[in-house]
């Protein structure tokens, strides 16, 4: 027994592959071989070899490196010499006998003859294809403009091809970028080719990642910087990014500023209509996600067909947005960046108000037309205003000026640290933002009202490579909101400037006094409050709230490959905890209002006037009000994940358990202090041939608390097909130019238990101390007693999506120019609704909540986007266009068959479409306001005004026009 490492110099670096102690045997050529694998390595099938014949080999580990995996080898019993002939036919190496051992070594390379230039003005060409230094088989050599010339790659990937002088080649493979090479004076030219990025790129999909080239679902992903625009919020920046989302901003408030978002629309009337937003696999609140920086986020995925979304069971059937935060790299030294922007914000509309004589004037033309009798407004009046003659005998006040400022300035400051080594990765960010209001602010008071919210967002991520087979990360989200404001909401600001007029009294007399306190604000006696109208600017100033909100989202995630059972196995394990808390204070005083009661000219051409205080004297000290909320929650998700590609095969597969749970920090009641817990298994299993044929199957397996047993679990299946007709070579041979062409289409349900926030319905509420009951021996007495507040319904269920998807995805000219285009339909059945407003009282329902599954809405639309890239070394540009069309129709609604006035219905309808009444024309005189319905809509009618179609009359015979009369009209309040 010897060594055969001993046999051989050390600088040669030998390699006994096997074993390390063999023993010499003789060699037969006459012993037989059987070898028959789609794919096997080189090492693999001397293995094999050596197990059926005792043989031993010898080979450099250098020549190891040259060698190529096998594909399709079948041998069937074949003597040994030829065996190892077949295997080495195509590889850089060959073999011979050394005392009873194989010994492998390097192919001698034969210099290829010079090439020749042809008679007829054509060259020969010669060279090869590689990527990364392994020859490439089957690379498609032609000639531009002229695609019938044109060859292949052999096993070595050697080409030799005639073609034109001067001419241009083009070098095609797929899953590679082409090259376009000009002969020139060339004669031999050897390419390397690279993998085409936009093909091998990875995207995000629910649990887990796949390749762009793989996915059938409808999903929409872009790069984060596209989202780094001058905003406080994220949500903002999504509006025109992503089709399929349709984003509104419906206030400019700081801190309730950030974009209400739907993806493809609305297509439930009850309950939520929020997608699901995941950060690093955990669910977040839309405010969560407005807190985030652009720079903390590796990926950015919007899921919007049921293949995408239905491993999610219960959550995913609004869509889901999934983003992923970065992580540690491998880097020499930290990489630093660093953001400070500065904005000025100003309102994009400002409503338009008539002066003080202008209005007096239209007010008292109105009021003399229609005869009301109302006191009009004196010309004495009219005439002091025009001529401005004192500011508070005759104000001419500008209320929304006066409140609010022109501009304000926002700032912004972000810094990110990202670093690491082989080992540990590290990333951290931290971002400091800082919006203010256009409130002004009032010199009296020592507290400033305007709206002004500071915020703090922080990520820290560390990644640990345990051992090359086991990683663990640790995020840390943490996100600080303090927000201070007017003691009176920003709506009712505006409220009570649109609802002010400019001439009845000025915003304060002359300041005599000390502090706020003996401050004499202006108003009128005969309204509503303190019977006085309101000040808008008074209740404005007279108090400030502040609230402080914190929130900390803490995730760790594991994962441990397990190739010792098979490769392509791996385990991972996710938990997390959420936590938020949220402190309220609020201080308002009461202010006391004046009128003038007389007033005079003195002799210094000015007024005098006495002050009379409108109703009752208001406590001015400061009242406090507090308030804490808050809740927490537990998610953990272990998942086994498998993914492994054979030859021209590629598989994968995915099974996750999910559970939660979620309490109140500090419940109100019984039902709320119970937790709120779902739990759920996901599965999922992909296959690919080729990369051209494709097909998914997913499922989600639901539980929810809000359902009886037997109802309380849900299976929501989903399918998708995917065929990339770009990859078929009778294509390329016919469309050079498309370098991308993929069809797919996908069907599926997705389930919703976001009913509407209520809970348990399939329990009875019964309230003890309940409504006020009258007995037969006292009908003037009531008495208090057992009141049903819901009745039970076991068989409520989920709210089902069934959604189809049809799609193309199109990538011109090496996929500089792509377009995504989606044609879709989403059924949503057994939509929750409230039954009691259609059930007749005699049931005893009355004031009791009956639920059921009783609506259907149809959701279809299209969306699509353009992009246009070019990169070049030192610079890059790219252009995106993104459209989106979605339209629902109500099928079925809570409206029994007998109801009376069908106008009402909103079948038919979109969700949320406003009533109105059907104008017929202006009225021309009293005598035809006397022959015409009566019109009940709460003003006086006379000549001029609006004549309303009567839609009733041949339903109820009343002759009048009230909110029966109305129909379904517009647009509706939500796209």
């Amino acid at each position: 027994m010897r060594y055969i490492g001993s046999l051989c110099n050390r600088s040669t670096k030998v390699a006994v592959l096997l074993t390390a102690f063999i023993f010499l045997t003789h060699v037969s050529s006459a012993q037989n071989v059987t070898l028959k694998h789609k794919q096997i390595t080189l090492s693999e099938a001397f293995q094999e070899i050596r197990k059926q014949t005792n043989v031993d080999f010898i080979i450099k580990t250098s020549q190891l490196d040259k060698v190529r995996p096998i594909q399709n080898i079948d041998i069937q019993n074949k003597p040994l010499k030829q065996a190892l002939e077949k295997l080495l036919e195509h590889q850089p190496l060959v073999f011979t006998i050394d005392n009873g051992i194989i010994v492998i070594s390097d192919r001698e390379k034969k210099t290829p003859l010079a090439p020749t230039v042809q008679k007829n003005g054509k060259v020969e060409i010669v060279g090869t294809v590689k990527n990364d230094g392994n020859n490439l088989y089957g690379v498609s050599v032609k000639v531009k403009d002229s695609p019938s010339i044109g060859t292949t790659t052999d096993g070595n990937g050697r080409y030799i091809l005639v073609v034109p002088a001067n001419s241009t080649l083009i070098f095609s493979y797929v899953g590679y970028a082409n090259q376009e090479i000009a002969i020139a004076d060339k004669r031999r030219i050897d390419v390397q080719l690279s993998p085409d990025q936009s093909l091998s790129e990875v995207v995000v999909v629910g649990y887990g990642t796949q390749k762009k080239t793989s996915v059938v679902g409808a999903l929409e992903s872009v790069k984060p910087e596209t989202l780094r625009i001058p905003t406080a919020n994220l949500s903002n920046a999504l509006g025109g990014r992503l089709s399929g989302v349709i984003a509104v901003q419906r206030s400019g408030e700081p801190g309730a500023d950030g974009a209400s978002f739907f993806i493809r629309g609305v297509s439930t009337f009850s309950g939520a209509t929020n997608p699901l937003i995941l950060l690093d696999g955990v669910a977040i609140s839309k405010g969560d996600l407005d807190a985030l920086a652009p720079e903390v986020i590796e990926s950015f995925s919007v899921l919007k067909d049921a293949t995408a979304t239905a491993v999610f069971g219960t959550r995913g059937a609004n869509g889901v947005l999934i983003i992923t935060t970065k992580t540690g790299k491998d880097l020499n030294k930290p990489r630093i960046s660093a953001r400070a922007q500065s904005q000025i914000s100003r309102p994009t509309s400002i409503p338009k108000f008539v002066d003080g004589v202008s209005y007096m004037e239209m007010f008292n033309e109105a009021v003399t037309g229609r005869g009301t009798g109302e006191i009009l407004y004196s010309q004495d009046k009219i005439n002091g205003t025009r001529l401005g003659l004192d500011p508070y005998v005759y104000p001419n006040v500008d209320w929304y000026n006066e409140m609010f400022k022109s501009r304000t300035i926002n700032n912004e400051l972000n810094l990110n640290v990202q670093g690491g080594g082989s080992k540990i990765g590290y990333f951290l960010s931290a971002t400091g933002n800082i919006s203010n209001g256009l409130l002004r602010k009032f010199d009296l008071n020592s507290f400033d009202n305007n709206v002004s919210v500071k915020r703090y967002s922080f990520q820290n991520n560390i990644n640990v490579n345990l051992t090359s087979t086991t990683k663990i990360a640790l995020k840390l989200n943490a996100q600080l909101r303090d927000y201070y404001g007017a003691g009176v909401d920003a709506p009712s600001v505006f409220g009570d400037i649109m609802n002010a007029n400019p001439v009845d009294f000025p915003i304060m007399f002359p300041f005599t006094g000390i502090d706020r306190r003996d401050v004499q604000y202006g108003g009128k006696a005969g309204g509503t409050v303190n019977n006085g109208f309101i000040n808008p600017f008074a209740r404005m100033v007279n108090g400030y709230q502040n609230g402080f909100q914190s929130t900390l989202l803490t995730t760790i995630d594991g994962a441990q490959k397990l190739d010792f059972i098979t490769k392509g196995l791996e385990f991972k394990a996710l938990v997390s905890f959420k936590n938020w808390s949220n402190t309220t204070t609020k201080r308002t005083s009461g202010y006391n209002q004046y009128m003038i009661n007389s007033y005079a000219p003195d002799p210094a051409g000015g007024y005098t006037y006495d002050l009379v205080m409108v109703g009752q004297p208001q406590n001015l000290s400061l009242g406090t009000e507090t308030g804490t909320s808050g809740d927490r929650e537990i998610y953990f998700q272990p998942s086994i994940e498998y993914n492994r590609t054979f030859g021209n095969h590629t598989v994968s597969g995915l099974f996750l358990y999910n559970t939660t749970d979620f309490n109140v920090n500090n419940p109100a009641d019984l039902i709320s202090s119970l937790p709120r817990r779902r739990q759920g298994i996901t599965g999922r299993a992909t296959y690919g041939f080729a990369n051209k044929y494709l097909a998914e199957v997913n499922f989600g397996y639901n539980g929810s608390e809000n359902f009886a047993t037997g109802s309380r679990f849900g299976f929501f299946p989903s399918v998708g097909l995917g065929y990339v007709l770009s990859n078929e070579k009778f294509f390329t041979d016919l469309f050079p130019a498309v370098s991308n062409l993929k069809i797919r289409g996908s069907w599926g349900k997705v389930g919703n238990d976001q009913i509407g926030g209520g809970r348990f319905p399939y329990l009875s509420d019964l309230k003890l101390d309940g409504a006020s009951f009258t007995t037969g021996i006292d009908q003037n007495t009531t008495y208090t007693g057992p009141t049903y507040l819901q009745f039970a319904n076991p068989m409520i269920s989920w709210e089902v999506a069934e959604k189809k998807n049809i799609g193309v995805d199109l990538g011109i000219l090496n996929n500089k120019f792509n377009i995504v285009f989606d044609l879709y339909q989403e059924d949503r059945t057994n939509i929750f609704v409230d039954r009691s407003a259609t059930i007749p009282n005699v049931f005893g329902t009355a004031g009791t909540k009956v639920y059921g599954n009783v609506g259907e809405v149809r959701n279809r639309g299209f969306d699509f986007s353009l992009e246009w890239n070019k990169s070049e070394k030192d610079w890059g540009i790219s252009m995106r266009g993104t459209f989106t069309y979605a339209h629902n129709t109500v099928l079925k609604n809570n409206e029994p068959a007998f109801t009376k006035y069908r106008n009402l219905s909103q079948i038919g309808y979109s969700i949320g479409t406003n009533l109105g009444y059907l104008a017929e024309r202006l009225f021309i005189d009293q005598a035809e306001i006397d022959n015409s319905p009566l019109q009940q809509l709460g003003g006086f009618v006379a000549p001029g005004d609006i004549k309303y179609k009567d839609l009733t009359n041949d339903i109820d015979g009343l002759n009048l026009i009230n909110s029966d009369d109305r129909v379904r009209m517009g647009y509706p309040t939500t796209p």
